[in-house]
Formats: C-alpha cells, structure tokens, sequence
C-alpha cells in the first residue's frame, strides 16, 4: 500500500507539471469558424456582428465561452512576440463579443456598465470589470489593452487589431489573429481603417476630422497631430494620399459608439 501510494503520488505531481502545448491554430479553428459564421461585411465597408442570430444558438455561445476558457488555460508570457500579440488580441475581441451577447439587445457596449462601484470609469462601459484569468492574474477588458497590449508590444497597430463592437472601431476580422501572417494582416487592418471615413473625413480650409482614436492614443502613434498624419500618409491609399500631401491639419475628431448589430432593427432594452 505504501508502495503504491508513492507511485500513485508520483503520478499525480507529474500530471501536475505536464503541460500539453495545444497549437494557436488548433485552438481558434473554433473561433475563425465562428467568426466566419456570425461578422458581415457590409456595402460601407464595415464589418458588423449578428448578434441576434449568435445570441440564438445556446450551441454557438457555449462555443464562444469554450474558447475564451481555452485561451485562458494557456501561458502567453512563455510565447513568441507575435504568438503572444495574436493570443491577446484574440482574447480581447473574444471577450468583448461575450460581453454583449450576455446583454444583448442593446444599442451601445457603453449601455453594459462595470461593476466596480467605487470607480468613475465604471460608468463608461464595461471595460473595468475582472472577467478572464490568465496565468494567476485576473484580466479587466482595460487591463488587457492598458496594461498589456499597448505597453508590451509597443505597435500602434494595436488599435486595428482589437474590436470594441462599435461602428467607429476598426472592423472585427472574420478571423482570429494568427502569428504566422501577423503583420501582414496588421498593416491590411490598418489600411482598412485608415482609407475608411470613420478614421479620417476631408473638411474644408485643408483641415481633417479623424477618429478619437487618434486622440485618445495619440501617444502611441507619436504625440502630436503631425506624427499623427505621417502615420496616416503610412497607410494611405492614393486619393486619401494625395489630401495628405498638402499637410493637412486635424481640426476635430470624433467616435460612433453604435454597437456594430447587422440587425439595424434590433429590439432594444
């Protein structure tokens, strides 16, 4: 008995240190065939979820909800970099698309509060609560950005990489992040956005009106408005190229919260 108690002992801290290692690939095949079943490419070029249809399929959610446990089971800070940058950006747009399916009908994902009571910010969306463990610490959809994305990777791609389910947001890939075409799909992503009038509108006496984005972050794309519009000129396709060559000056900016519904008609709360 003593004998097998050891062995059985042995096991037990061998199952403990056993890590199987699940390929990227492997693991959002469930979430690409989801993405790909749910996000529509509108005519106006932006992608939009249905909800409706995804919040109707217990099977679908159950999916979603399996896939962010999948992800939070592995251990990103053992990754490579663009392993690691898709692995956070697929949790983060998972995460967010769980977060208004468990709510929806609602108009905005600024209608769904935090539930950090003490906290300002609380009120402004659902950014702030914990809702994903990963590696012992417990991830806000703030965290993951703030904490993370931005100051780990250091890339302003960051923000057309990660989706906050409104229409002013850079699309929601029909696919997860991949390492092996990451940067590919980065600067695709980022041409996407940037050629769309959501990012940047023409308005008269040489000035422009861009996506709050640009504001909000705009030490992550260099500063000022003048790093702001190289970064543009960066991506441009040629007509938004040549209203750059003039040097344009950005007079305002702006930022549609409309939840990104291919039902425009959704009953809401």
């Amino acid at each position: 008995m003593q004998r097998s108690g050891i062995l059985a002992s042995l096991c037990a801290v061998a199952l403990a240190l056993l890590v199987i290692t699940v390929p990227a690939n492997a693991t959002d095949a469930a979430f690409d065939a989801l993405l790909a079943k749910y996000v529509r490419r509108g005519s106006d070029g932006v992608n939009r979820v249905d909800y409706s249809g995804w919040k109707a399929s217990p099977e679908d959610l159950s999916q979603l909800n399996v896939y962010i446990d999948e992800l939070a089971a592995r251990a990103p800070s053992k990754m490579p970099r663009n392993e690691a940058f898709a692995y956070w950006a697929n949790l983060y747009n998972a995460v967010t698309l769980k977060v208004v399916l468990d709510r929806y009908p609602v108009s905005s994902i600024r209608d769904i509060k935090s539930d950090a009571l003490l906290d300002p910010k609380a009120y402004l969306g659902p950014w702030r609560t914990k809702r994903v463990t990963v590696q012992a610490r417990t991830y806000s959809l703030d965290n993951i950005e703030n904490d993370v994305l931005r100051p780990v990777f250091k890339d302003p791609r960051v923000h057309y990489a990660i989706n906050c389910a409104s229409y002013g947001c850079p699309n929601l890939r029909a696919k997860s992040w991949s390492a092996e075409t990451l940067e590919a799909d980065l600067d695709l992503a980022a041409r996407e956005f940037i050629n769309h009038p959501r990012a940047v509108t023409r308005l008269p006496n040489n000035t422009l009106r861009v996506s709050s984005i640009y504001k909000w972050f705009a030490a992550d794309f260099g500063g000022d408005d003048a790093a702001v519009v190289a970064h543009l000129r960066k991506y441009a396709e040629a007509k938004l190229a040549t209203i750059l060559l003039s040097n344009p000056k950005i007079a305002e900016d702006g930022y549609d919260w409309t939840l990104n519904d291919a039902r425009s008609n959704a009953k809401l709360h």
